[in-house]
């Protein structure tokens, strides 16, 4: 079946990376003479009204047995928070509405959890070959205290993770280094910084009929894949094709015992840790009482209390 190609392009994800990505696969669609049509995000958000919009105007849901001369398909150039914001802006339309990828972002887990080259001309080319959509299961979270919904393709972070991202995106130094396609040290400061000041809190988890509380949770993530912050293999076990949801919860320890489950982390063998631990269930409900920091897929909900409750859908992705 032929395709429409509707690009919605972030041009400054992955500091131009997005740029640069749109102009190589805009030329080759040029030249094989394929059809697409081009949204630039120009301000903060506005993949969201773009996404809306076309999902109100132009695109439809996919079924196996539909009947149309060209598919119109939606791709998303930019990272996975530009990804994040073009399936939330879909919640509210049909579930089988399927949307393209091409990873532009500085971290790209959502790439490299479900198998999206990560190179922008082979993520292409999976993209042109695909016939029909993948169904990938993603996270859906209910905020209680905030009356607040939404969908993650990555993973929901509260304590370190989320305190990371924040200072990361309020860092002075982000912009200046981001001119310079070094970006990711203003991450790396922001690690060492979080890492000294980051106190642990506690946490009530109710998961499998249990309840279970923890005095000094220091970093509490739910996910669908293995990885997060740019690459980390936080849980190796997890699947976003089974609609099962990961938690990890890494209690806060002495500098040295951080320093060390990091290195256990770096070979992968952190999940031995008694000070690390992991739970599987299709359902789960978190409670912070002390303000945290949280984000989901790297944006930042707030530092506030919270009651959050997790559980998994299946949205279809073109790769």
């Amino acid at each position: 079946m032929k395709k429409h190609f509707y690009l919605v392009i972030n041009e400054n994800a992955g500091s131009g990376t997005g740029r640069k990505a749109a102009e190589k696969i805009i030329k080759q669609m040029q030249t094989a003479n394929i059809d697409y049509t081009t949204y630039y995000t120009d301000h903060a958000g506005h993949e969201i009204e773009i996404a809306q919009k076309l999902a109100e105007d132009t695109l439809i849901p996919w079924s196996d047995d539909l009947e149309i001369d060209c598919f119109p398909l939606l791709v998303i150039f930019g990272g996975d928070g530009t990804l994040h914001s073009a399936l939330n802006a879909l919640q509210t339309f049909d579930p089988n509405i399927p949307i393209g990828y091409i990873p532009c972002g500085s971290g790209n887990d959502f790439a490299r959890g479900v198998g999206i080259p990560r190179q922008t001309e082979k993520a292409f080319l999976h993209l042109l070959k695909a016939d029909v959509p993948k169904e990938i299961q993603v996270i859906t979270y209910t905020e209680s205290i905030q009356d607040e919904i939404g969908l993650a393709v990555n993973n929901i972070g509260i304590g370190l993770d989320a305190a990371i991202v924040n200072a990361a995106n309020t860092s002075t130094s982000k912009r200046t280094l981001n001119k310079f396609n070094m970006g990711s040290f203003s991450y790396i400061f922001s690690i060492l910084k979080v890492l000294f000041t980051q106190k642990g809190f506690p946490i009530l988890v109710e998961v499998n009929g249990q309840t279970l509380e923890f005095d000094r949770a220091f970093l509490c993530t739910i996910t669908k894949h293995p990885y997060f912050g740019g690459g980390v293999s936080i849980a190796p076990m997890a699947d976003p094709r089974k609609p099962i949801l990961d938690f990890v919860l890494v209690e806060r320890v002495n500098m040295f015992k951080i320093f060390w489950l990091i290195c256990l982390l770096i070979q992968q063998k952190h999940i031995h840790s008694k000070y690390f631990h992991h739970f599987q269930s299709s359902k789960f409900r978190i409670v912070s009482t002390v303000p945290q920091y949280v984000h989901a897929d790297g944006e930042i909900l707030g530092k506030r209390s919270t009651d959050l409750s997790f559980g998994t859908a299946t949205r279809l992705f073109w790769f």
